[in-house]
């Protein structure tokens, strides 16, 4: 999967996170709205989660984003570390951190502050 040039949500998530299970509708929500502009949800699940339980999730719920299962945690540490679910990053265009969100996001929010990063070229 190209990313290179796309705004992107890296969100790490896990099964048990009641919030991250509430938040799954919105993250597909926000894929299908902004992904013709160049955006990407990247759904990432943390490394002291079964991936059993991911696999059955993203089938039982046929989710529509590119899902990665972090079983060494690396991907987490590469962003400095997650400690708790969920936690996201906001990526521009040139891969840039715009922004670190732990816990749960305001969709309103994330929404205006997607349309500001999606006009820059």
């Amino acid at each position: 999967m190209a990313l290179r040039g796309q705004v992107v949500l890296v969100n790490f998530w896990a099964t048990s996170c009641a919030s991250c299970v509430q938040k799954m509708p919105a993250l597909v929500q926000l894929q299908a709205d902004y992904a013709p502009r160049g955006f990407t949800t990247l759904a990432v699940a943390v490394q002291w989660d079964a991936p059993a339980n991911v696999a059955h999730f993203v089938e039982a719920r046929r989710l529509p984003l590119p899902v990665a299962i972090d079983n060494t945690g690396a991907v987490a540490r590469s962003f400095g570390g997650v400690n708790a679910t969920p936690t996201s990053f906001l990526l521009d265009r040139r891969g840039a951190l715009v922004r670190r969100i732990d816990g749960s996001f305001d969709v309103a929010a994330l929404r205006a502050q997607l349309e500001m990063l999606l006009e820059e070229v």
